[in-house]
This record gives C-alpha cells, sequence and structure tokens, in this order.
C-alpha cells in the first residue's frame, strides 16, 4: 500500500540476540540496517522510500514477541505510519513460526507489506503471497496441535482425579491447586441435599433456600478478581444436586473419575437424589407430584407483588382447605401484599367460569383473538430479537476461539489458562448453537399459530362440557394447555387471564379429532 503521493513508506526492523552483537564501530544492526537500505534505494523507481525512525532490538531473542521496537513498529503500523516492512531474513523478525503468523496477520489487517531481502520474500507479489498462505496455513496446524496436546494433559489430570480449575463449586476452597473442605458451606450443601429429599421437588427447595438467603459460592480468583454469589434458580440448583464432586468424584466429558479431594454428600444420598430427579423429569418433580388438584399452580401469580402464588392447604377438624399463597409475601412477610392468599375452590372455579362464557359472547371472542394475536406478535418480537443477540454471541465465542488457540501457541502457564477456557467456550458454542436452533424452532412454530374465531370457540366448545367428568391430572392439562398466565389483584379484585395461542389450536385440533371420531 502507498500514500496519495505514490510513496512506499518502509521501516527497516533490525533485531541481535546479544547486546555483544551490537556493539563495535560496525555491528551486525549497522550491517542488517545497510542491506535493507541497500535494497530499498533498489526499489526507488517504483517509489519506496526509507523512513528515518529507526526501529532496533539489541539483545533481544527472536523466540519472543516482547521486544520494544517491535512493538512500537506494530503500533506505527496499525497507525498507517508504515506502508512497508524491510528486514535481511524473516528470522529477524521472529523465530517462531506463529509468532511470524500473528505479525503478519497485524499487518495484513492494517494493509502493511512485508518484504525480506536476502530471501526474495515479499507480499507484494503473489509468489510471495502463496509463500505467506503456505507458512500460516503450518502456523495454524501447529497451533492446533499445541492446543490438542494441551487439552490432552488436561483430560489425563481429569482421569487422574485433579482439579484443573474453573469456578469453585460451593463447599470447597481451594488450596495448592487442591479442593479442600470449606465447612460452615459443605453443611449447606449437606442440607441443601436434605432439603431435596424432603421436598422431592426444585421449586419447593429454591422457596426455603430463597427464606435463607442462600446463593452459590462466593470467592476470590488467582488473579484477586472477587465473584460474588448469585441466588439459586432451578437450573443451579440442578446443577448443584447432579455434581459428582459432592461424592469425590469428577467429572469430564461424560464420563465419572475418582477425584483427589474427599466428598461432601454420602454417596446413598446423592444416589437418591439423582434418582428422584430423573423421575420428575426436566420440570423438577411440581407437576408430578400435584396431588392436590391445584388446577392453577405454576400459572397463577400475585400482580401487585408480580411474584408466584404458591398451593397450599391447611386442615380444620378432618377437613382440608386449599389456598394459593403470595410466595413473595411467604418470604418477605404479609404486611406489603394486598392480596396475601385467595381460597383455591373460589378462584379455580371463577376461571372455568370466565372460560366457558367467552364462547357465548361475541365481543369476548373478538378481544380473546386481539389479545392472544397481540401476545403471538410480542413473542415473535422478542425470540427474533434473541435469536441476533445468539448469533452476535457465537460470533463472539468464535472470535475467542481464535484468540485462545493463538495463546495455547505461546506456551507456559498463559497456555494452560487458555487451554482450560478453549474447553469451556467449546461447551458454551454447543450450548448457544442448540439454544439458536431451539429459538428458530420456536419462531416457526409461533408463526404458523394465528388463531381465528373458528379456532377459539371450537377450543372453548371442547372445554365446557366436558370440566365435569374429568380428573384432576386432566383438568390441569387442559387449564396448562389454554392458559399461559393469570394475574390476580387483591386489592381491587380483578383478574387478568393471558391465553396460550398454541394451546387454543391444540385444544381446536384435539376436538376436530375427537369429532371426527365419533362420526
Amino acid at each position: 500500500m502507498a500514500d496519495e503521493a505514490g510513496t512506499i513508506r518502509c521501516a527497516i526492523y533490525t533485531r541481535v540476540s546479544t547486546p555483544e552483537q551490537a556493539e563495535g564501530d560496525f555491528s551486525s544492526i549497522d550491517n542488517q540496517r545497510e542491506m535493507a537500505e541497500a535494497y530499498i534505494k533498489s526499489q526507488a523507481g517504483q517509489g519506496w522510500v526509507a523512513l528515518d525512525e529507526r526501529y532496533d532490538d539489541r539483545g533481544f531473542s527472536g523466540g519472543t514477541m516482547e521486544r520494544p521496537a517491535l512493538d512500537r513498529l506494530l503500533q506505527d503500523a496499525q497507525d498507517r505510519l508504515v506502508d512497508c516492512i524491510v528486514v535481511t531474513k524473516i528470522d529477524r523478525l521472529s523465530r517462531s513460526l506463529l509468532d511470524f503468523a500473528r505479525i503478519v496477520d497485524i499487518l495484513d489487517r492494517h494493509g502493511v507489506s512485508f518484504v525480506s531481502v536476502t530471501q526474495q520474500f515479499d507480499t507484494l507479489n503473489s509468489m510471495g503471497k502463496l509463500t505467506l498462505n503456505i507458512l500460516l496455513s503450518f502456523a495454524q496446524f501447529e497451533r492446533e496441535m499445541i492446543a490438542e496436546r494441551t487439552r490432552e494433559k488436561m483430560v489425563a489430570a481429569r482421569r487422574k482425579g485433579k482439579w484443573i480449575g474453573g469456578t469453585l463449586p460451593l463447599g470447597y476452597d481451594i488450596l495448592d491447586s487442591k479442593l479442600t473442605i470449606n465447612g460452615d458451606e459443605a453443611v449447606r450443601v449437606r442440607t441443601i441435599f436434605d432439603l431435596y429429599l424432603k421436598h422431592e421437588s426444585l421449586a419447593a427447595t429454591l422457596v426455603e433456600m430463597t427464606e435463607r438467603n442462600w446463593t452459590s459460592k462466593s470467592w476470590t480468583t488467582k488473579r484477586g478478581h472477587y465473584r460474588k454469589g448469585k441466588p439459586f434458580q432451578k437450573a443451579s440448583l440442578r446443577r448443584l444436586l447432579t455434581n459428582p464432586i459432592y461424592i469425590g468424584k469428577v467429572l469430564h466429558d461424560g464420563h465419572i473419575y475418582d477425584g483427589e479431594h474427599e466428598g461432601i454428600v454420602d454417596t446413598q444420598v446423592w444416589k437418591r437424589t439423582q434418582q428422584i430427579l430423573k423421575k420428575n423429569g426436566s420440570n423438577g418433580g411440581g407437576d408430578v407430584r400435584n396431588r392436590y388438584g391445584a388446577l392453577l399452580k405454576g400459572i397463577l401469580r400475585c400482580a401487585p407483588c408480580d411474584s408466584a402464588m404458591v398451593h397450599t392447604f391447611i386442615k380444620r377438624n378432618g377437613r382440608q382447605y386449599r389456598y394459593y399463597v403470595c410466595g413473595k409475601a411467604q418470604r418477605t412477610g404479609w404486611a406489603n401484599c394486598p392480596t396475601k392468599s385467595i381460597p383455591a375452590e373460589e378462584i379455580e372455579r371463577c376461571i372455568y367460569e370466565r372460560i366457558r362464557i367467552i364462547g357465548s359472547n361475541p365481543h369476548l371472542v373478538k378481544e380473546t383473538i386481539q389479545a392472544a394475536q397481540k401476545q403471538i406478535d410480542e413473542q415473535t418480537a422478542l425470540l427474533k430479537a434473541e435469536i441476533r443477540m445468539t448469533r452476535q454471541q457465537l460470533r463472539r465465542f468464535q472470535e475467542e476461539k481464535q484468540a485462545l488457540l493463538e495463546s495455547i501457541s505461546q506456551g507456559g502457564s498463559v497456555a494452560s489458562k487458555a487451554a482450560e477456557r478453549l474447553d469451556q467456550v467449546a461447551e458454551e458454542m454447543e450450548s448457544t448453537s442448540s439454544r439458536l436452533s431451539s429459538l428458530q424452532r420456536q419462531l416457526s412454530d409461533l408463526q404458523d399459530q394465528k388463531i381465528d374465531t373458528e379456532d377459539l370457540t371450537t377450543a372453548v366448545a371442547q372445554f365446557d362440557p366436558i370440566w365435569d367428568v374429568l380428573l384432576p391430572r386432566e383438568r390441569t392439562r387442559i387449564a396448562r394447555l389454554l392458559i399461559q398466565h393469570v394475574d390476580f389483584d387483591g386489592e381491587s379484585g380483578t383478574m387478568g387471564i393471558t391465553f396460550q395461542p398454541s394451546g387454543i389450536k391444540a385444544l381446536s385440533a384435539e376436538a376436530t379429532t375427537t369429532n371426527e371420531d365419533k362420526k
């Protein structure tokens, strides 16, 4: 690349490995510069001009990138102060193929060419570009080989049960690169397992953990960065309950190995926990054990507190009374919640009556369809936005992966940390890619969910005549199919129902199929 006047500004880079080589009346540094200046003069007809600025590294190895003159040269190249870099031999610039590849990548991104005088290497011509591409291919191959060997070492360490870094699990500290039990946190971990075995529900366990203000591990990294613990969610609680580290094991790539550390939880307790989690499936068990026929469990919310309402019951004189109670009021006190609680049968009957009369009122049908379509439009916009962000996240992971591969090629402690992060990035990329596919499927399904008057009328007609003869579990299924959530305001006594557009379509199709089977 040349400047506007057609001049190619040439920076001469020189380097010697030892201070002795830089001494004397005519040193190796002087010799390199003289040869480079002579070559630049031979190209004067093409506008080549040697810059007066000197880039001389005296007593620096070509096996490292940490050289002051090189740093200055690369910065000037990025600032567009240089058009071409001239050296006598490639090894003056770098003795490492990977470092050379990194340097050339920087130059290429900023339109700066590179010339080696004695080796006839010039990226301004096609042969030089071909040679460069071959060198870069070998550099990429070497980089990936180093990364692969580093990962193999980490796998070997895992198989031996060693802790190789990452986020510290609750219940452990790190000492001399080994996990040691944190007594106070270990008691908390055992209690969490006991709570889950007691409730057999992630949601119920989370309620108690939230009341006790329990969070994930707070710890400080080797670099002094403080990582504050976060409140548990269902996903993080499940990860804790399924982590074999708590029985003295380590998990790597789907395989469990004996660890060097001591376990916190009894093996039988851990196995029993896994059995219950497996039995309950992905919902954590809440729906499976809806033994009291809580029609609105998981979909009723306290509107003023913006909190889920929890199904509960009391027994008086041998009779059971069911209620929905504001979860926030349970945790923080009743004073600030206008709703507090409501009899379960009362609000469930109210919901049934509200749905039943929709089909006989054209105005309500129209309002419900408009609300459902608005919901579809809002969800579509949110999904499209999330898809865009997920794609951006994938691109960032790809860029981080490339940077980590370059770090791994440098070796040393940096390579070990980079390899550890590389495994995490690979897992995150796979998870993010899976998430993107799921979002795209959701968007496709959502765009097919446009409902009309016939859909809603058919769905409600299916809902009304069979309600009284349905079993509690079947009622719950129908309600979940139709309703996304119910917002109840205990202060004003008002209630809002948000329907599931997909549920209206599904129940309509179910009704159509049932009617055809009867014919």
